[in-house]
């Protein structure tokens, strides 16, 4: 991490207004309950050490997709409350991000008391990376902290804007997410493996070339796997029972070519469960990749797939997971995910292995499999995730450069 600005280069904070652009973006129900509080947790250390180094600390952070026009929908007034319960400190909520109503906060805060600011994409300004208005958001703060690895794939207002004119450093969150991705992707133990699912393959190209040159195996599942089979001869895939994209065909042949020129093993399904229709415990059987029924959904890759995929991963040193197996919502076509993902965090407890996963799907597959506590790192971030594995430079981290 000597490469990025922490928060120990910050030097003495006491006494000093603190703006910390967190990403409280949590799911929440109908009644406005949040019913995930993992990014809150993770983003609450950082907040305790600034309160701790005696800084006042500011918290602003992005909500949902309000389009510029506030509405109560997406109110970070609602988050206050759980912020409040997981900090243990008090929580005053401003309805506003900019102008008098929170400079008269910031002037009047306690200083056992943290503020959090009302949604900054309540303001078109935000997203569009606005440098005024970013100056505005900052008057406040003697000091900016970044704990948003999960925003910093956009160049926000908030994000890079707001960088640029304070003293700046990363969050304890943030700094523990790039140390883990460049850990794991880019300085990794070798054998590298990743695996890679997903419906389609047109939304993960960026991901699958940038992957074929790093690592050293590659496993290729979900749906995609489909356009990857047919490349390869097997006919039994086609337009009706699977998920292959004809028009993918020869990028998959690329793909494939530049996988072998860099010496990446490319491990595909050896067989495929399919099921009368797409649902919770539909009529299913396993077939052989070259005997699948015409009339089928495939929806999860078998047993033999399972075992190769884990006799692979016993070669290797560091693994990098993107995307489940199968359509791991409906039971029991979890069941491959499950158990790749109890034998990766089996290696990972045995020390064998280094473990770190991210992006929406895989997270919630992690948590149903059992196993989210138990991998080496497990990413808050999806959109930065990806990008971040897709080799592409990240705004909101490239700002946190010494």
């Amino acid at each position: 991490m000597q490469e990025y600005k922490t928060i120990e280069d910050l030097g003495d904070l006491n006494g000093k207004v603190v703006m910390l652009r967190a990403d409280l973006n949590v799911p929440m129900d109908e009644n406005f309950k949040v019913t995930n509080t993992a990014r809150i947790d993770r983003t609450v250390p950082t907040i305790k050490l600034l309160m701790k180094k005696g800084a006042k600390v500011v918290v602003i952070s992005h909500f949902g997709r309000p389009e510029g026009k506030g509405d109560m929908k997406n109110s970070l007034s609602h988050v206050a409350p759980e912020l409040q319960k997981a900090l243990g400190s008090k929580v005053v909520f401003v309805d506003d991000c900019i102008g008098e109503k929170v400079a008269d906060a910031v002037k009047n805060m306690k200083t056992d008391e943290v503020l959090l600011l009302e949604n900054l994409r309540f303001y078109d300004e935000e997203k569009k990376g606005n440098e005024d208005w970013a100056k505005e958001l900052i008057k406040p703060a003697d000091v900016y902290v970044s704990d948003a690895f999960s925003t910093a794939h956009r160049a926000h207002a908030s994000m890079v804007a707001a960088a640029k004119h304070l003293p700046s450093a990363m969050g304890l969150l943030m700094a523990e997410e790039v140390n883990a991705l460049t850990t794991g992707l880019n300085n990794p133990e070798r054998p590298l493996m990743a695996i890679v699912g997903g419906s389609k393959v047109s939304t993960k190209l960026d991901l699958l070339n940038n992957l074929v040159k790093k690592v050293d195996k590659l496993v290729i599942a979900g749906g995609m796997a489909h356009t990857f089979l047919k490349v390869q001869g097997v006919e039994a895939i086609n337009e009706q029972n699977s998920l292959v994209q004809p028009d993918m065909l020869d990028t998959a042949k690329e793909i494939l070519a530049t996988a072998k020129a860099n010496n990446c093993e490319i491990i595909l399904p050896l067989d495929l469960v399919s099921a009368k229709e797409f649902a919770a415990n539909a009529p299913h059987a396993t077939y052989d990749v070259n005997n699948v029924p015409s009339d089928g959904t495939l929806l999860d890759v078998g047993e033999k797939t399972v075992s190769l995929i884990n006799a692979k991963m016993d070669e290797c040193k560091t693994l990098v997971w993107n995307g489940p197996l199968g359509a791991f919502e409906l039971k029991p076509f979890d069941n491959a995910t499950n158990l790749v993902a109890q034998h990766a965090a089996e290696l990972t407890k045995a020390g064998k292995l280094s473990t770190v996963a991210g992006g929406g799907d895989t997270v919630s597959a992690l948590e149903s499999a059992g196993v989210a506590d138990k991998f080496t790192y497990i990413s808050t971030a999806g959109g930065a995730f990806l990008e971040w594995m897709e080799g592409k430079e990240l705004p909101g981290v490239v700002i946190m450069k010494k």
